[in-house]
């Protein structure tokens, strides 16, 4: 399988057959001194946006490595989109949240500071916390080979999931609607999942009065970094993604 390295910089000359890409950077010292990226092999580079372009290597220096472009393929965006509001969780659990939601086609991810989260982004924290998950979501959309980069959202409030555009749908064990049978708008959905110690019932309250839809996956409880990959792979299979 060809691996993919994300070159924000592709211009129009670069997305034709037989053109010439040069891949420097962090991104071309990765493929050179970490994945042994040589002459002859194949790869693909995309712009993050839904170009993508693949190839044979044809040269490679220390640091950057050159491709000549063979194919092209443009992916519109697909719809609905469907977004990750994931709350804040202590150790690693958001974070592992985040990374598999990216590898299972998440359109985008909001930080939700929730009243129950341990966890939490003060001040400087809030603009390194989201710096944080925007490298694992680069990372983990180079691993799956996703034509986009999931866009990570400023850290939100309770009060700011109530305003979100399209269709909100809480995950609450105890929700009488389950996920796979409400009806799902055309355009956004978004996923909301509670930190370790659930929503509290005030902010079900909030979200509630702002349209959201209260919905359950099945008996179990699951984990705050389970949930929403889970849900998502939920959707994949009613959306025909899957």
């Amino acid at each position: 399988m060809a691996s993919l390295y994300l070159l924000p910089e592709l211009t129009d000359q670069d997305v034709v057959a037989g053109s010439l890409v040069t891949l420097g950077g962090d991104e071309g010292r990765h493929a050179i001194a970490v994945a042994r990226v040589r002459v002859g092999e194949r790869l693909s580079i995309g712009d993050g946006r839904g170009t993508v372009v693949a190839g044979s290597v044809s040269a490679t220096s220390g640091t950057a490595l050159e491709l000549t472009v063979e194919s092209v393929s443009r992916h519109p965006r697909v719809t609905p989109e469907v977004w990750l509001a994931q709350a804040l969780a202590k150790g690693d659990r958001d974070e592992l949240a985040v990374q598999a939601a990216t590898e299972l086609g998440v359109s985008g991810v909001i930080p939700w500071a929730a009243e129950r989260s341990v966890s939490r982004w003060d001040g400087p924290k809030a603009a390194k916390g989201r710096e944080r998950w925007a490298s694992i979501v680069r990372e983990a959309t180079k691993q799956s080979i996703r034509p986009y980069v999931p866009p990570v959202a400023e850290l939100t409030t309770t009060a700011g999931l109530a305003t979100l555009p399209g269709q909100v749908l809480v995950l609450v064990p105890e929700a009488p609607a389950r996920l796979t049978e409400v009806e799902l708008d055309p355009e956004r959905v978004t996923l909301v999942v509670g930190p370790e110690g659930g929503t509290a019932p005030r902010e079900l309250e909030t979200l509630a009065a702002g349209g959201a839809t209260l919905v359950r996956l099945g008996a179990e409880v699951l984990r705050t970094s389970t949930a929403g990959p889970a849900a998502l792979a939920v959707l994949n299979a009613r959306l025909g993604r899957w």
